[in-house]
């Protein structure tokens, strides 16, 4: 029997592919083939992206160790001394005290300028120092949560009004105890986390710098 030479009959259509019929078909069946491939890819591809950070992960070395910094204070004092007229208060202290910030910070509500510096005591606590130029009540106000003196203490000569919140219900944050005194348009604040006798210890270092002022 002759083979027959005509076109199959597709189901579908109840007749023979015209040729633009067949052209169609094979290319939305190449379109789809392409597009398994290339989903396909993006998997191995991402597979193979976790696979490397996974690695990288696995080999680099951790420690459990909190990274602590420790500011040179003296240098950025001298540098930000530049933008100011008032000498900055680089304080003298024991071993045992770190310091993980010091910058000229200004506030945006008040206007206000002033050295910052951060310290650590030999206890893991906080102290903050603001030497505030041409500071104001209401900056002052802010920085101690806006809590009232408690009393007065005057350390190395120096008079200083204090903000004991420690038993306080208040959310305060770390401004559990303060201190504040002004020397001519200089505030200086302290306050922070630390037991009175470390707040005590920094007032002491930094009686020269009040006295300068």
């Amino acid at each position: 029997m002759a083979k027959s030479t005509e076109p199959p009959v597709v189901a579908e259509l109840g007749r023979p592919e015209t040729p633009e019929e067949t052209a169609a078909r094979k290319a939305a069946n190449s379109k789809r083939y392409r597009d398994a491939k290339t989903l396909q890819n993006l998997v191995w591809a991402t597979l193979a992206t976790l696979a490397i950070v996974l690695v990288i992960v696995l080999i680099v070395p951790r420690s459990n160790t909190p990274i602590e910094r420790d500011i040179d204070v003296a240098g950025t004092a001298q540098q930000a001394q530049i933008a100011s007229d008032t000498p900055l208060a680089v304080p003298d202290l024991p071993d045992g005290w770190r310091a993980n910030a010091a910058e000229l910070r200004r506030s945006d509500v008040d206007g206000v300028t002033a050295w910052y510096i951060g310290y650590l005591t030999p206890s893991d606590e906080y102290i903050g120092v603001y030497q505030g130029i041409e500071a104001n009540p209401t900056w002052v106000a802010g920085l101690l949560a806006r809590t009232l003196a408690t009393g007065a203490t005057t350390i190395a000569g120096v008079d200083w009004t204090l903000y004991d919140n420690r038993d306080s219900s208040a959310d305060v944050g770390n401004a559990r105890y303060g201190l504040t005194t002004e020397a001519g348009s200089t505030t200086f604040v302290l306050l922070g986390t630390a037991s009175p006798e470390e707040f005590a210890t920094l007032a002491t270092a930094l009686a020269p710098t009040i006295a300068e002022q």
